[in-house]
């Protein structure tokens, strides 16, 4: 039988020597991206405009003067002023390979020479079912999740979570969800979203319960919790569809919470016959553990799990029992060729050393933390409190924790060549997405940066 033209394309030794060939030749313009660098005089100019005319082609100014020029190396990025940062935020939590990892490169090179951009639930390519066999297998060992849905983004994964719950539990429509929690910008998903200035002009639905996260200055904070949830249930007997819960909340400052927290959250929605969705948009692959409801060994009691960021491509992840029916979620779009590919390769890596407690991603979590806590303990004494967070997701309060000060440190470190962001509010937190890459050394040059905005800021 003569073989496939499009197997053909994957096993032609002639191709993958062009994708090597070409991958080196990019990764060999990279290296000369050796660490932080100022911007260039040459370039000022030039970077200052592509600034002005991004903002004003969106109508809003961009948050930082970034305007990247495609190359970077490792956690490295080189911007349109000629500048290179130290990037700490990694696209609010895409780029978990850092930039220009040559593996990465090359699967998304493959992936672009697929006879389509973008794959949809109706006509998917290989990429696509490749990318869920992957993933499904992987949420299956720990788990009774069985099936998952593509696309193209975290909020739209979400709104497919919170659809499939609404039907399987008909006509129930309420949702409980944490204080300060973020689920998207969608018009349902900024509902769930806990945050009066996503939805500023947006009509309430009043859809949403809240109860609070977990507090670990308050030893009563698990019972709280729980007398709220049971609350809201006694109130709204059979109309609660689903409990979605970040493993971590990701704008609310970067606060883990203990197994033993949620637990009986958990256990209370299994009886009372509530749809238990994790939201794991962010967290997805960053905790130690491909999921966190591994890391929290919690993954029994999951009905939902949604994922997204470091993927390339969203993902709803569900049990046999929460299985749609036909009509209800689709996509024209589920991702394009070449984040599918790039998704696929990604998920290999991230086994070969990267996961479980003695892997790459603790090590860079425990010496990160470390860091913080050692700068807060001597040069930069109590002015870098409550260092934490799950794996490449921490966060720290700094001086005084007020929205002014997180404001002006940000601009500073990254004037100095440090990309980071912040999260919660009273106290608002210094946010960093670090990227699994990253070496021992590049976590030295953070840390004299992070020294030198705080004694500077005081």
């Amino acid at each position: 039988m003569a073989q496939l033209i499009g197997h053909q394309i994957d096993e032609s030794s002639t191709i993958q020597n062009k994708i090597k060939d070409l991958v080196g030749d990019v990764t060999a313009l990279n290296s000369q991206i050796t660490g932080i660098r100022a911007p260039h005089p040459e370039h000022i100019e030039n970077g200052k405009k592509q600034i002005e005319k991004t903002g004003l082609v969106r109508g809003r100014p961009l948050y930082y003067p970034y305007v990247g020029t495609g190359s970077g190396r490792g956690p490295y990025v080189e911007l349109e002023d000629g500048s290179v940062k130290l990037d700490l935020i990694n696209g609010i939590g895409i780029h978990l390979m850092g930039h220009s990892h040559p593996r990465v490169m090359a699967a998304t090179v493959r992936g672009a020479l697929s006879d389509v951009v973008n794959q949809g639930n109706l006509q998917p390519n290989r990429e696509y079912s490749r990318f869920l066999e992957k993933l499904t297998t992987l949420a299956a060992k720990k788990s009774r999740l069985k099936y998952g849905w593509l696309a193209t983004c975290g909020t739209m994964a979400n709104e497919s979570a919170l659809k499939i719950s609404r039907q399987k539990h008909s006509p129930a429509r309420m949702v409980i969800g944490f204080k300060n929690a973020f689920a998207g910008r969608s018009t349902m998903m900024a509902e769930v979203t806990d945050n009066p200035a996503y939805k500023d002009g947006l009509p309430e639905y009043h859809e949403v319960l809240r109860i609070p996260f977990y507090d670990h200055r308050d030893p009563q904070s698990g019972e709280k919790t729980l007398r709220a949830m049971k609350e809201h249930i006694e109130k709204h007997d059979k109309n609660i569809s689903t409990f979605t819960f970040e493993p971590m909340l990701g704008e609310g400052g970067y606060m883990a919470a203990p197994r033993e927290f949620f637990l009986p959250l958990l256990d209370l929605c299994k009886q009372k016959k509530i749809a238990i969705w994790a939201d794991e948009v962010q967290t997805f692959s960053r905790t130690g553990e491909m999921f966190a409801f591994e890391t929290l060994d919690i993954g029994n009691w999951i009905d939902i799990c949604t994922i997204a960021k470091t993927a390339q491509v969203g993902a709803t992840l569900y049990t046999e029992e929460y299985n749609p029916k036909p009509g209800l979620i689709a996509g024209t779009f589920s991702g394009t060729s070449a984040a599918l590919s790039a998704g696929c390769e990604i998920l290999d890596m991230l086994g070969e050393g990267f996961l479980g407690p003695n892997g790459r991603i603790m090590d860079i979590h425990r010496k990160f933390i470390g860091m913080l806590n050692d700068l807060n303990e001597t040069t930069c004494k109590g002015l870098l409190r409550d260092a934490g967070g799950l794996g490449l997701m921490m966060a720290v309060t700094p001086l005084d924790g007020k929205k002014e000060q997180v404001e002006a440190l940000l601009k500073k470190l990254l004037a100095n060549g440090l990309i980071a962001f912040n999260c919660g509010k009273d106290p608002v937190r210094l946010r960093f997405l670090v990227p699994a890459i990253i070496s021992d050394e590049e976590l030295l040059v953070a840390k004299k940066i992070i020294e030198k905005c705080i004694i500077e800021g005081v």
